[in-house]
């Protein structure tokens, strides 16, 4: 398997898109390193299937991605990150003047400061190898904005400079950096709202998918978790060597508007 022998460091994984990347990895025979805030045995059950259904070793390690010392300590925790992906990330929406401020401080935290202190601890142990990968999942809203989302697009427009930034720090050093910016991807937390919006507009499922969730994503349909993970998958492959400072759209179409 082409990724057999690596060590995968996935944040923010015990679900959603981050679940969906491990499982790819996985697949393709990296070990796995599992991640969220919480330290359920649930969660370390998920590491024990992975780690049955594709022969790799998987485990969870439970740290604060808003804490930069934990978001370092989950690197040196692994003892290895020759894959480095950084997924964690939480949203919050209201207007600029009356966006609370512990949200914006938290939403940069999580969804832009922990991918720093991850890269910065991960850049090291890739160089000593000669060889490493830090995929930092992006977002539509990283190339492009919407209202009442700011902290959320700020984040996101820095998750895109810095892996740029990365990029041309490691040129020629046999690492890459890059950012996958999906649109709406069907997560689970994305599935659960799929009620609330039917009752709310009156429309039935496909409907209220196509017309309301959907509207911006002329594809109008949702990427899902598997595209994502094996977008991840490809870009950890010999194929995209010379593939580092860019960003890959899942977004059916979305930023091409």
């Amino acid at each position: 398997m082409q990724l057999s022998g690596k060590t995968a460091v996935i944040t923010g994984s015990n679900s959603g898109i981050g679940l969906g990347v491990a499982e790819e990895l996985a697949r393709a025979g990296a070990n796995v390193v599992l991640n969220s805030f919480t330290d359920r045995p649930e969660d370390h059950a998920l590491a024990a299937d992975l780690a049955a259904r594709f022969g790799v070793t998987a485990r969870y390690i439970a740290a604060d991605m808003s804490n930069g010392d934990a978001c370092r300590s989950l690197v040196a925790q692994a003892g290895a990150c020759d894959i480095l992906v950084n997924n964690a990330g939480v949203q919050h929406v209201a207007p600029v003047d009356e966006f609370p401020v512990d949200k914006w401080n938290q939403i940069i935290a999580i969804n832009l400061n922990s991918a720093f202190h991850t890269s910065a601890v991960a850049l090291p142990l890739m160089r000593a190898k000669g060889w490493g990968r830090i995929i930092n999942i992006a977002s539509a809203h990283g190339l492009t904005a919407s209202p009442f989302k700011s902290a959320y697009i700020a984040a996101k427009h820095g998750v895109v400079g810095l892996s740029k930034t990365v990029a041309l720090e490691t040129a020629g050093q046999g690492i890459t950096c890059n950012a996958i910016c999906p649109g709406y991807v069907l997560t689970p937390l994305v599935e659960a709202q799929i009620p609330d919006q039917m009752k709310v507009h009156n429309m039935d499922r496909d409907t209220v998918i196509r017309d309301v969730m959907l509207l911006r994503q002329p594809s109008r349909q949702f990427a899902t978790t598997a595209q994502i993970g094996g977008t991840v998958a490809y870009l950890c492959s010999h194929y995209a060597d010379q593939v580092t400072g860019t960003t890959i759209s899942v977004d059916g179409g979305w930023t091409a508007l």
